[in-house]
């Protein structure tokens, strides 16, 4: 048997990690933990009651959180007015020059957004974004005419998550260095969202179980109290 690590043995002195717990006392546990020389991502992590291998079951979505996310997101734009992008907040804007460059390799990006017009030529390089998540989407507000208010609002906090291969996703909440009733509230705008997600058809147990945790951290369980209702 794998011998826990001192960090993990720390954090099991400050939590009960078989245990459910209210979500403000989850995080102010996870405050607690060991912390690292660097500002841990918060995430909430969940695995849901969906099948992943039907389509239509599919759980995908975007959140602004109230507090922003904490990171410094590097936004690339495709579009034919580089200038206005790059104007709004984009770290790198333009359509045929860009393309160029992804195909030859580069990808110093963390979120692209497109106008509809630019998704005709975006299209050619959805064999290389999409696998890394990176492929402008409608249904995540990355596909837009008002390039200026998708900019800003990536920019301003809003952040995507999608369900893998395993019916498990996890969607950023903020940094360890947030004061923790931000973090509470970022959570909550988190878990009302994903709420709305829910696909059509289903009727099963839609969340199945869900945890909060940070970079170095192991998982606080939330109460079922949270997210039983959907």
């Amino acid at each position: 048997m794998k011998k826990a690590s001192k960090r993990h043995t720390k954090a099991q002195e400050v939590a009960d990690l078989g245990s459910e717990y209210p979500l403000a006392e989850a995080v102010e546990l996870l405050s607690k933990m060991p912390r690292t020389k660097f500002d841990e991502t918060i995430v909430l992590a969940v695995n849901l009651g969906v099948d992943p291998k039907q389509s239509d079951q599919m759980v995908r979505g975007t959140v602004v959180l109230p507090h922003g996310s904490g990171r410094r997101v590097k936004v690339l734009a495709f579009t034919e007015d580089p200038a206005g992008a790059l104007a709004s907040g984009a770290d790198e804007a333009g359509l045929l020059d860009v393309l160029q460059k992804i195909n030859d390799g580069w990808l110093d990006f963390d979120v692209a957004v497109a106008t509809t017009a630019a998704m005709k030529e975006v299209r050619s390089v959805a064999r290389i974004l999409g696998p890394r998540g990176l492929m402008p989407n409608p249904k995540t507000g990355t596909v837009s005419d008002d390039l200026d208010s998708a900019i800003r609002a990536v920019k301003a906090g809003r952040v995507e998550f999608k369900m893998d291969k395993t019916a498990n996703l996890a969607i950023v909440v903020g940094k360890r260095s947030f004061d923790l009733q931000k973090l509470v509230e970022n959570c909550e705008a988190a878990i009302e969202v994903l709420s709305k997600a829910r696909p059509v058809e289903f009727r099963g147990k839609f969340v199945a179980s869900m945890t909060i945790a940070g970079t170095m951290t192991p998982g606080v369980k939330l109460s079922a109290k949270i997210f039983g209702k959907f």
